[in-house]
């Protein structure tokens, strides 16, 4: 399946599940998760990549994204399992 098969060019959303996808959800969860994985990264920018994951939660499980990738950073995995 190619990306426009999911998400055509003239569409930012899907529903799957009953929950809005947007367009850019499993990129932007990327690099969020990158930061929190991140010893270094600033608590403000923490705290906001923590916020966004937090929302973008129940689309990426509606996605699936977590039960055919697991996250390799056993404190991140841990974290989003809380959550």
């Amino acid at each position: 399946m190619r990306a426009e098969q999911v998400l055509p060019d003239h569409a930012d959303q899907i529903n799957a599940c009953g929950t809005t996808i947007r367009k850019g959800t499993v990129a932007a969860f990327l690099i969020n998760a990158r930061v929190l994985a991140d010893p270094h990264a600033e608590p403000a920018e923490r705290a906001r990549a923590e916020a966004d994951t937090i929302a973008a939660l129940p689309a990426l499980r509606a996605l699936g994204l977590f039960d055919v990738l697991e996250v390799r950073d056993a404190a991140l995995r841990a974290w989003l399992a809380a959550r």
